[in-house]
């Protein structure tokens, strides 16, 4: 069975001028001239992307979408009807937003974070915004310390919201943050700590020494750019380490810390020399 909004594995039935035909158990499925890589014959097999074009016919495509049916994105509008708008979703085809299912008003080059799925009525690819009741914290397959992929979701008072794995939600709270991020940055980080009813305390890079071995290569490096002296120690100021070293300050004594233990620095009252 043809699943469509996702990727499917078909087999090549016939060519013609303008493409070929993909095995659908019916007529076929055309995937068009452009995106047939050279070589393809009949009897061969290739993974494909399959939605409704304009004329509401199914057809192929060997392009990656920003998304697949169930995957929550952050993705850019790029026109706005009446009936509804339409978002880039690395496609030639936009992909339809309904009215009744934007929260508000979406503008045209605004970020939005959407979930796609199959309209009911129509059988089309279609997003909505209205993703809450696909976020849960009620059964967590997390623990503290695990590694997680993070799209920060939205801004509040204490942090960053961001969707875990695309099914939970935790906070990035701006004291755990040492770089610019915006709604709809995708990006790694780890369960800090998981408080009463679920809540999920997040952190970027990652956890423990596996983040400061990063941390402390890039000391390392910099320690070489610079003549093997650099002028920060565990006094320095942390806006200081952060604006010329791009890492807290938290991170910065760790990461000597890690260094000296390895006899790789010397720690001095000045700052950090390279043995």
């Amino acid at each position: 069975m043809i699943k469509v909004g996702e990727f499917n594995t078909l087999r090549v039935i016939r060519t013609v001028d303008f493409g070929v035909f993909l095995d659908d158990g019916k007529e076929g499925i055309l995937l068009p001239k452009r995106f047939v890589p050279a070589g393809l014959k009949v009897g061969d097999e290739l993974e494909v992307f399959v939605y409704h074009d304009s004329e509401d016919r199914l057809i192929a495509t060997t392009q990656k979408p920003l998304g697949t049916v169930g995957d929550i994105v952050a993705l850019k509008a790029v026109s706005a009807t009446k009936l509804g708008a339409f978002l880039d979703w690395g496609l030639m085809k936009d992909l339809f937003v309904p009215k009744s299912k934007q929260l508000g008003t979406m503008r045209v080059g605004g970020i939005y974070i959407v979930r796609i799925y199959i309209d009911e009525q129509t059988g089309r690819v279609a997003a909505t915004e209205k993703i809450e009741n696909f976020l849960s914290n009620e059964d967590l397959d997390l623990k503290e310390k695990d590694a997680v992929d993070l799209l920060v979701y939205r801004r509040t008072d204490i942090g960053y919201l961001c969707i875990i794995n695309g099914k939970h939600t935790g906070v990035l709270h701006f004291s755990d943050i040492y770089q610019n991020i915006q709604v709809g940055d995708r990006l790694k980080g780890y369960v800090r700590k998981i408080r009463e009813e679920n809540k999920i305390d997040l952190a970027l890079g990652e956890r423990g020494y596996q983040r400061v071995s990063g941390e402390a290569g890039k000391i390392l490096e910099l320690l070489d750019q610079h003549g093997g002296f650099l002028p920060y120690h565990d006094k320095s100021d942390p806006e200081d380490i952060y604006d010329n070293l791009g890492m807290s300050k938290k991170a910065f004594k760790m990461a000597i810390g890690n260094l000296f233990k390895q006899k790789l620095i010397r720690i001095k009252e000045n700052g950090i020399e390279k043995i």
